[in-house]
């Protein structure tokens, strides 16, 4: 007698299933509980994918799945601080799911004023945007405490003392009682937490929980982004053993690259050695002038295998974090200073993508590949560009041959860059250099040399080549997604052009080449930085992401981060990709029946979160050293100019140093100042005087608090008259109406 096959469970026999087992089974579990077998598995997980895409499951830890609630579309949230272009991000509060909390950016205040800070409970309207991404809209405050605060404890109020947040957005006090203050001194920075029964009242109760160190201590600038931003700096005991066990490969299966003088290319006070490089001329006589290029990169993926203790904290981190004084790495030091570091004269395993180019810079063909390297020499930028340059006359010269390929090969990728039409934006960043004692020794502008510009045409180069490889075999891959300008910040600059006499474009749309119109336009003219800056805030931030929408900055089609995989996690899950694609080892994308894009959803959510969550931990940490550079330096005079505009005052940038400060709106004399936003100005209703956006001022410094970052400056001069109608008369109504606008 036959034996009766199972019925095939219903949606809502999954449902069920899953309700009674939270966490505990994956596709597989299900299969065996269910008795499904041979094709049946595909209908399965045809039914999981509908399952997932409803939002109804939702992946927890070790690829088990579990009911999904959703969030509800009025939802009750913390703000969490802002991402790098100085927006509000939130978090649902009391999220214990197993699985990775939703990201909210906050794109409406509706009516809520003051604007809520960092440590705000509000209601947010929220509109899906994406796998665990949401648009939120204030409907109203829930309260304005922070279940912890990172601040400066006080104790000169005696009775216990008073903390003051650090972050200069948050501007409130909370009083310790004597009990509560644990080891702390005067002037420590430190952790607490707020008392959870003074809601609404007027006074707010903390207990501190953690002493961070001195305020004024050498380093405690990056001490105290560290801890505002939830970076998290220890390893697991597990990871930490995991690493220590870590031995090189052997040469079984890996090509062999130790002969070719393959170079790494570093500032000077690099961390860590990830890629190398190497250049010559095409020997096939079809490519006349063409070049064959390798990069070689660090083979993180053989050390750091899916689904352990080493790559769940690489994961959680998403990234290496540098601060001037510190690095916060994504891989612990035995693999990012050593094993997977490329220095001279070591064997080191690498993943390896020779590529050819034509005369015109154009991608002829790649070809990766798993390989045993020997770095022939660690050299700096400035040795390189000095070899550019005609000089190191001392320098070996087979490596001098070596290096003016690598410039020969880079001016042939420049041209195709500028032909192409990527973005050449010219923006100043700034370096700061710390001395012994952990001080400000300087801050200059940092240096763009074409050897810098050699390492950055070869590593996207390489990247290209990646993601066009994961795109031809069909592997799923994080690319990374740069989308252009939105219409409407298309129109506002647009609409700001206009006014300085520049058109640009159709109507709410910018490509590249119309973008570096503009930009040759004022190039070596005073609006130059004004519209740089303007052109790069326009800009859409880039993302990680499984679904390729182009790089619109670099005007590529396909783009993938595939260079540094010992400080980004997506280059990790590129090289994965790359592994199981080209079957190069077992130790790439792991998944029972391939199907990965899901994960790759969540994962590209993630790190995109834990990059944003850098970058403003970098920035934060960067202001408190200049405002502890500058703290000694009350009352002087300042250049600077002006790098936005506001209604309660003007941001500015000092000359030569770079740090930005504010000037008050209530601080500028002889008149009451209207803030026009779509002119990016200040303008006197009475004189006429104006403050522009990129408009040169002179002031004094007012204020320096390396805890906070914070500069305040006082404005020297009376702005720009550049239109002063006689004032009219005004009965006392009229002009109490005009100062309430």
């Amino acid at each position: 007698m036959t034996k009766a096959k199972a019925p095939f469970p219903s949606m809502d026999d999954l449902v069920a299933y899953l309700n009674d087992n939270p966490g505990k089974v994956g596709k597989r579990e299900l299969a065996r509980a269910f008795h499904i077998k041979g094709d049946d598995r595909l209908k399965l997980k045809d039914m999981l994918k509908e399952l997932k895409h409803s939002g109804k499951t939702e992946k927890a830890a070790g690829k088990k799945l579990i009911l999904a609630d959703g969030l509800p579309e009025n939802c009750p949230c913390l703000i969490t601080g802002t991402d790098s272009d100085g927006e509000l991000v939130a978090r649902p509060l009391n999220w214990n799911k197993q699985t990775p909390c939703p990201q909210i950016l906050i794109t409406d205040l509706g009516r809520l004023r003051p604007a809520p800070r960092e440590g705000d409970m509000v209601m947010l309207k929220l509109t899906p945007k994406g796998k665990r991404f949401f648009y939120g809209a204030v409907v109203r405050r829930l309260s304005e405490q922070p279940n912890r605060v990172v601040g400066l404890f006080d104790t000169t109020s005696g009775k216990g003392g008073r903390i003051l947040s650090v972050d200069r957005r948050l501007h409130q006090n909370y009083i310790v009682d004597r009990a509560h203050t644990g080891k702390a001194k005067n002037g420590d920075v430190v952790i607490a937490e707020v008392a959870q029964n003074t809601f609404g009242g007027a006074e707010k109760y903390a207990k501190i929980v953690q002493v961070i160190g001195p305020a004024n201590a050498p380093r405690a600038a990056s001490l105290i982004a560290l801890h505002l931003h939830g970076i998290p700096v220890e390893f697991t005991e597990d990871a930490l053993k995991q690493a220590e066990k870590s031995k090189l490969p052997d040469m079984k299966k890996r090509s062999d690259l130790r002969d070719v003088p393959l170079v790494t290319i570093d500032g000077e006070d690099a961390r860590d050695f990830d890629d190398a490089v190497f250049a010559e001329p095409d020997e096939d006589k079809k490519n006349k002038d063409g070049f064959h290029i390798i990069v070689a990169i660090a083979d993180v993926a053989y050390f750091v295998r899916p689904h352990t203790a080493l790559d769940d904290c690489a994961r959680e981190r998403g990234n290496s974090v540098y601060f001037p004084d510190r690095c916060i790495p994504m891989l612990p030091e035995k693999l990012s200073a050593d094993l997977c570091s490329l220095k001279p004269d070591l064997d080191r395993p690498c993943l390896a993508a020779h590529l050819w180019i034509n005369k015109n810079g154009k991608l002829l063909k790649y070809k990766f590949v798993r390989a045993m390297m020997r770095s022939a020499a660690r050299l700096n930028y400035h040795e390189v560009q000095n070899v550019f340059d005609g000089g190191m006359p001392e320098m070996n010269e087979v490596l001098r041959a070596h290096i003016l390929d690598l410039k020969a090969a880079y001016e042939v990728l420049a041209q195709a860059r500028e032909k192409r039409g990527a973005l050449d934006l010219d923006v100043i960043e700034r370096e700061i250099e710390l001395d012994g004692k952990g001080q400000v020794a300087s801050v200059t502008p940092r240096e763009r040399l074409d050897s810098h510009k050699t390492v950055e045409e070869f590593m996207i180069l390489a990247n290209v080549a990646a993601a066009e490889a994961l795109e031809e075999y069909g592997v799923p891959a994080m690319y990374r997604v740069h989308e252009p300008p939105s219409a409407e910040k298309a129109v506002a600059l647009q609409s700001f052009l206009a006014t300085i006499g520049i058109k640009a474009g159709k109507t709410g749309k910018l490509d590249g080449d119309d973008l570096n119109k503009i930009l040759d336009k004022v190039r070596d003219t005073p609006r130059a930085l004004m519209v740089n800056e303007l052109v790069l805030r326009t800009q859409s931030q880039a993302f990680y992401s499984p679904e390729n929408l182009g790089h619109f900055g670099l005007a590529l089609e396909k783009y993938a981060h595939f260079t540094s995989p010992i400080r980004r996690y997506a280059d990790l899950l590129v090289h994965r990709g790359l592994i199981s694609a080209l079957r190069l080892g077992s130790d790439g994308l792991i998944d029972e029946d391939g199907d990965l894009t899901a994960d790759l959803e969540d994962l590209g959510e993630h790190i995109s979160a834990t990059e944003r969550r850098a970058a403003a931990a970098e920035r934060d940490a960067e202001e408190r050293y200049l405002s502890a550079y500058l703290k000694d330096r009350i009352g002087e005079r300042f250049g600077g100019t002006i790098n936005g505009v506001s209604r309660f005052g003007l941001f500015v940038t000092i000359d030569d140093i770079g740090a930005e400060g504010l000037i008050p709106i209530s601080t500028l004399p002889n008149d009451y100042y209207v803030c026009e936003e779509e002119r990016h100005r200040l303008f006197g209703s009475s004189t006429g005087n104006t403050y522009e956006l990129g408009e040169h001022v002179f002031m004094t410094l007012a204020e320096a608090s390396p805890v906070t970052g914070g500069l305040l400056f006082h404005i020297l001069d009376a702005g720009t008259g550049k239109r002063r109608p006689a004032p009219k008369k005004k009965n006392k109504t009229n002009k109490h109406k005009e100062k309430k606008k």
